[in-house]
């Protein structure tokens, strides 16, 4: 799977489902733990948002029990695209 050119925002969403994915949690599950509402998450996921916040995405750390280092830890935040230019 190519994943060069992506966006933060774009890798942000393909994490959570990877994550998703991994745990074998729902993107409303993860919600649920995370202390997220599920408006959120799921506008995070369909893209309509594309500015996760730090405090979300460690809410999502705390509530999948991992560091926020492990959350970038993914092949899908090494190649991004310059975001200025």
């Amino acid at each position: 799977m190519g994943v060069s050119g992506l966006n933060i925002g774009e890798a942000v969403r393909l994490r959570i489902l990877e994550l998703c994915k991994e745990y074998g949690i729902t993107v409303n599950k993860l919600a649920t733990v995370s202390g997220l509402t599920q408006s959120t998450l799921s506008n995070i996921v369909g893209g309509r948002n594309n500015s996760t916040t730090v405090s979300t995405i460690k809410k999502i750390c705390d509530g999948l029990g991992i560091e926020i280092p492990e959350f970038f830890n993914s092949e899908l935040f090494r190649n991004l695209e310059q975001e200025i230019r």
